[in-house]
């Protein structure tokens, strides 16, 4: 295989089209598409479907594509090492996160440091922040518990406790906090499966044995938030991300244990690139520390 076919195989895979590819890498679509097809026939597999003007990863396609982003981000650090005296942080950074309350405060010191850094941020849960990660569709991650995982470095942020939520209107059993045994009586609006704070109540509840048998199941948190706000149930988040919501009513639990850790998290082999470190470096210090 040639290093201009598995380039030009990338940036298609990348940019999602031959001629965004071919206008990124200042090349005629012609050539371009040259260069897949003669890497395909190389090998005799099929690395794209075309179909109604549209392309879309095979299998081998889209594992193939996990490599050569790990192949150019190695090219792109030995040209960051010579080249570290004179280039200032740029590029992109691409964030997933259990919730953005977690990772904005830092995002937007990093930001004032960083401002030729292009930052896009969405929101997944725990499996589909490590996911991301280990399969090069992201840079950084927050997650909503503590992990030992070694291809993984870690930063702690620190615990919010988890509460219930509720319609401003919603009828309560009675005032204050909220038993494991008074959620047992009452509709339950659950977070997909993933969702570390579903996991954190459901084995709390267990080992109390109390059972939890949730009335919704609801995929995000923000479409959680709306079925509760209808009146549907009670659902639950930690606090630290309850925020501002004049159709939501905030009630705390009575369990003691039930706290969530939240974690910053990147992929260690991949700690040293620039902007990767950067942010890290940002995110390690104390924000009474930073200058006005």
């Amino acid at each position: 295989m040639r290093h201009s076919q598995l380039k030009a195989f990338h940036h298609v895979a990348l940019h999602g089209g031959f001629s965004k590819a071919s206008r990124a890498l200042n090349i005629s679509q012609p050539a371009l598409s040259e260069q897949v097809r003669n890497l395909e026939q190389s090998y005799d597999v099929l690395l794209f479907v075309r179909a109604h003007k549209q392309i879309t990863l095979t299998d081998t396609g889209a594992k193939l594509f996990v490599r050569t982003q790990q192949m150019f981000e190695v090219e792109n650090r030995i040209e960051e090492l010579l080249t570290q005296s004179r280039t200032a942080v740029g590029g992109r950074l691409r964030i997933i996160a259990d919730s953005a309350y977690h990772v904005s405060e830092i995002l937007g010191r990093f930001r004032a440091k960083y401002p030729k850094v292009f930052v896009s941020m969405r929101i997944g849960n725990t499996q589909e922040v490590l996911h991301s990660l280990r399969n090069y569709g992201a840079e950084i991650g927050v997650i909503g518990s503590q992990i030992t995982d070694p291809d993984l470095r870690t930063l702690d942020l620190g615990v919010a406790n988890i509460i219930a939520i509720a319609s401003k209107d919603f009828p309560l059993p009675h005032a204050g906090a909220l038993s494991l045994q008074d959620l047992a009586k009452m509709p339950l609006v659950f977070r997909e499966q993933g969702s570390k704070t579903r996991q954190r109540l459901l084995d709390t509840a267990s080992r109390n044995r109390v059972a939890l048998v949730p009335a919704l199941e609801i995929e995000g948190r923000e479409a959680l938030r709306d079925v509760v706000a209808s009146g549907a149930g009670i659902g639950f988040v930690s606090e630290a991300e309850f925020g501002f919501d004049s159709r939501l009513q905030r009630i705390p639990l009575s369990e003691p244990d039930l706290s969530m850790y939240e974690t910053l998290i990147c992929l260690r082999q991949r700690q040293d690139i620039r902007v990767i470190r950067a942010f890290m470096d940002i995110a390690k210090q104390p924000t009474d520390s930073i200058p006005d």
